[in-house]
Order: structure tokens, then sequence, then C-alpha cells
């Protein structure tokens, strides 16, 4: 016998994902106030421009996000296609801000260990992985931006995909933060759209399993930026950013 599906009312459907997308800001907020937002609003951080810059162009993307799932929830789907249109490139460009940003605090390091006749710093896999991985759900949102049901399931694990970050400075989980908790907590908003899906369609959507398994892929790379291949990549790639 097979369960007939829940069919809640729009504005339920409608809050449940406004209510995803402001959690993942929350979890953004959460994750960097410690280290950023908390010093910044009381005047006593103290870092590069870079990184304010980079702050800045992640905090519009969540802000963006917002806006687009508010849009799209409340019917006023010419507005969400025409922002669309500029979320597209800022999505992109978010990639290049990203890269950017690990490369360019990857030299002053490389820099400061030449200065001092230290060995050679190793290049920052993490950002440059979530650089790699993001464009790929990204990618794929905006190739099935006309797939209403897809595209917005995958653009929950694309931004889903930038809180590693985040959660990784959670330090009250635990320093470091075990990895069944970092995973779980990861996780969370995929889990939160999976629950939904089950209790109104009573089926998970594909789209949700394959992001979870490619961010699980992702976590792992940090067994790979503990090898010697990865540290002659990265005294190649000194060559180049110094």
């Amino acid at each position: 016998m097979v369960t007939p599906s829940i069919r809640l009312p729009i504005a339920v459907t409608s809050r449940f994902y406004i209510g995803v997308g402001l959690f993942i800001a929350l979890m953004a907020a959460v994750g960097f106030w410690p280290t950023y937002f908390g010093p910044l609003l009381r005047g006593t951080l103290q870092t590069v421009p870079v990184i304010h810059f980079h702050a800045t162009v992640y905090s519009g993307w969540l802000l963006l996000f917002i806006v687009q799932i508010v849009f799209a929830s409340t019917g006023r789907l010419a507005l969400h296609r025409k922002l669309g249109k500029v979320g597209i490139y800022y999505g992109f460009g978010l990639v290049v801000v990203g890269v950017f940003t690990a490369l360019s605090r990857f030299a002053s390091r490389v820099q400061a260990a030449r200065l001092e006749e230290v060995s050679l710093p190793l290049a920052p896999i993490a950002p440059l992985s979530d650089m790699i991985v993001f464009p790929l759900f990204f990618g794929a949102a905006v190739l099935y931006r006309r797939k209403p049901e897809i595209h917005k399931r995958l653009m929950i694990v694309a931004t889903t995909i930038l809180l590693i970050a985040a959660v990784s400075r959670m330090t009250f989980l635990g320093t470091p933060v075990p990895l069944p908790v970092f995973l779980v907590v990861w996780f969370l908003p995929i889990f939160l759209a999976m629950g939904y899906d089950f209790i109104t369609q009573r089926l998970i959507h594909p789209v949700y399993v394959i992001g979870l398994v490619g961010l699980f892929i992702l976590r792992l790379r940090n067994y790979v930026g503990e090898t010697d291949a990865w540290s002659d990549i990265s005294r190649w790639m000194a060559t180049f950013v110094s």
C-alpha cells in the first residue's frame, strides 16, 4: 500500500523554504561571530582588506539567496527571474572571490615564511576545494532553472556547501569538532529539506542524496591535504603566488 503524499497549503511551503534560507544565514552568523562579526561590531577586528571584501561578498550571497526564496515563495516570479539573471553572475563571481582570497592569503604566508627562512606553508586545500564543488551544484541549478523542483533543491545544496567554513569555526561543538558532529550540523539544512520532502511527498528527492554524497566527499579533503602529493602541489603553487 502506497502512503499518499500530504498536500500542505502553499503558505506553509513558502514559510518552510524561507525558514531554511534564514536558518542557513543564522548558521553562517553563529559560525563566524567569534572570529569576524562579533569583533567587527565591537570595533576590535584587525584583518586585511581582502577578508572584509570576502565577507561582504559572501554575506551578500546569503542575502540574495533569501530574497530569491521570498520572491519565489510568494509568487513574484518575474522579480525572481529578473534578479536570478544577476544571481548567475554573482554566483560565479563568488567562486572568483573565493579563489582570489585563498591565493592572496597563501601568498602572504609564503612571503612571511621566506622572510623568516622557515618551511613554506601548505596551500589552503579547504577554500580551493569548496570553490570546485560549489560551482558544480550551482551550475546545475542554473541549467535546471526552468525546473523549479530541481532548481530550488540544488540551490539549497549549493549554499549549504558554503557553510563548511562556518561549522569549522563552531568551537562550542568541540576543538576540533568531532567528524560525526561536524557532518550532522553541516548537513542540517539538507536534512530539514529531506524531512519536509518525506513528510509532504513520502519521498526524498535524489538531489539531496547526491548533495549529501558530494558534501561528504568534500569533507574528506583533509586527508588529501596531509599527503606528500599536496605538499608538492603547494610548493609548485608557491612559485606563482609570490
